[in-house]
């Protein structure tokens, strides 16, 4: 599903009014009708119910105003409040206040009227907020504040018509007062900052209401950011025929581990078969294969040249190239080590792989912009770093990194012509054509050692499964994200570990099979 801004919203409104030719009003009043249809499904016929419409002066206020007058006509007891003076709404909101009918609408003006806001919310069955809309950004000033501050008090359900009064829909960003929202019933498109915290937290359910935007304004308009519903990512899986065997479902060579690190090499290639993968082979370093063989029942491991250090030394390439002969993809990286003979392994496997590959950790530590860019092997490369790799590969600080997590990540996709997973809160997965994915699902339980592990067996078992690269990023970072949920229910996000990941993504993916 496409993601708006609030740049790309009002290009959107722009091409449909300006070009396509669709009132502004008739946009407003669909807007209104479909937030009371929503209004219905959740609380049942409105006859009856106390309902409190807390309006703004412009286009979201005009909003909340059909919804009074659409709820008044199903029954509903409706006080409606304007912040500000009556006076001061212009334009299409103008309109819609005006069908409402005189002498229903409070005017917040004084503190007066700010303590009847109080009383009306406090015995409503609903209180729907109409003050701010999607072109907010800052913090809600004066009166604007103490009007959200009183909407978040009232102790009941409330419904935020567009985005939550206060949330930046950009960025997530929540500079003062914002409402913290039941529900959120957003007009044809979900907003980037639904996804991004504190946004996150402060939206609620979110139900995107159709309007009738057409698909050719959003094409106009540029907007080039996404984001995965169940049932998106559910349409993505891979197929699983009755007559496949474990060749069907690919075979994952995994080069990882190192001394001290062979939970990194674990932790991948468990992953790559909770996934899906029907093979997965690990090479690691020659010592460390008793632990590994002990560690991994399922896994087939392969002993491999190492250093005195205990990494894999540039003697195990010839090992490697046999190992990829007959795989279908490559995880590379996790634990692998700084290890000078290790790193040049790594650049000449990436040079000549010939299979879709996912680079991870001191992988990516390995490698250069220019290296990925100019490899000769011409398979499809995903790259997952977290902000500090990804500041090593940029030479910026890991603050610019987070600062800029799309433009940095959307450069680095251009420049090297890989998929780039920019991993943290809100991981960003972009393709080389600019194409970016915001991952709605994980939280904190997933800042644990050994997730991004998790992750990189995730992505290389869909791409064993011939899901295309970006596709197989973004479905991926969706699972990974929805295990560690389930985690964290079950566990807590205290003491849930990167075992309890892997334990989960069954159950992540039995979610999805249902979805279909």
């Amino acid at each position: 599903m496409k993601l708006a801004t609030s740049e790309t919203m009002r290009a959107i409104d722009a091409h449909c009014i300006d070009v396509v030719g669709i009132p502004g009003l008739k946009l407003m009043e669909s807007a209104g009708a479909g937030t009371v249809r929503f209004i219905e499904q959740r609380l049942g016929p409105p006859a009856g119910k106390a309902i409190t419409v807390v309006c703004g002066k412009g286009n979201n206020g005009g909003d909340g105003f059909v919804i009074a007058r659409e709820l008044r006509a199903r029954g509903a007891v409706v006080e409606t409040y304007v912040a500000g003076h009556r006076d001061d709404v212009l334009g299409d909101a103008r309109a819609s206040l005006e069908r409402l009918g005189s002498g229903v609408v409070v005017e917040l003006a004084d503190g007066r009227a700010v303590g009847s806001l109080a009383a009306a919310t406090m015995r409503s069955d609903l209180v729907v907020d109409a003050v701010f809309g999607t072109g907010f950004s800052g913090a809600p000033l004066g009166l604007s504040g103490t009007v959200i501050g009183q909407m978040n008090a009232c102790g009941r359900p409330v419904l935020a018509v567009d985005v939550p009064s206060g949330l930046n829909a950009t960025t997530g960003e929540a500079a003062g007062e914002c409402v913290r929202a039941s529900w959120t019933c957003t007009m044809g498109l979900p907003k980037r900052g639904f996804y991004l915290s504190p946004g996150r937290e402060l939206v609620g359910e979110v139900h995107v209401v159709d309007i009738g935007i057409p698909a050719k304004a959003v094409e106009a308009a540029g907007v080039r950011d996404n984001v995965l519903t169940a049932r998106d990512a559910a349409a993505l899986l891979p197929a699983r025929p009755h007559d496949a065997n474990k060749r069907t479902f690919g075979t994952v060579v995994v080069v990882a581990g190192s001394v001290g690190y062979t939970g990194a090499a674990a932790l991948t290639a468990l992953s790559a078969l909770r996934a899906g993968a029907g093979l997965v082979v690990l090479g690691a370093p020659g010592s460390l294969n008793d632990a590994l063989e002990a560690k991994l029942t399922e896994v087939i491991t392969r002993p491999l040249p190492e250093t005195a250090g205990r990494a894999l030394s540039r003697d195990a390439l010839p090992a490697v190239r046999a190992l990829l002969e007959t795989a279908d993809a490559l995880a590379i990286g996790p634990g692998l080590s700084r290890d000078p003979e290790t790193q040049s392994l790594v650049q000449s496997v990436i040079e000549e792989v010939r299979v879709p590959c996912v680079v991870d950790a001191d992988g990516i530590n390995a490698l250069s912009i220019e290296r990925v860019k100019g490899r000769s092997g011409g398979a499809p490369i995903v790259l997952t770093p977290h902000p500090g790799e990804m500041a090593r590969l940029t030479g910026r600080s890991a603050a610019d990194v987070q600062a800029h997590r799309d433009e940095i990540a959307r450069d680095v996709a251009a420049r090297s012509g890989a998929t780039v997973v920019l991993k943290g809160a809100g991981t960003v997965t972009v393709d080389p054509g600019g194409e970016l994915y915001l991952n709605p699902t994980g939280g904190s339980g997933l800042a644990t050692a050994g997730t991004g592990d998790v992750l990189t067996g995730v992505l290389a078992a869909l791409l064993g499964q011939r899901v295309p690269r970006t596709t197989a990023a973004a479905l991926g970072a969706f699972v990974h994200g929805r295990a560690g949920d389930i985690a964290a229910a079950g566990k807590g996000s205290v003491g849930m570990i990167a075992g309890d990941v892997v334990d989960a993504l069954p159950s992540a993916f039995m979610e999805l099979e249902r979805a279909r």
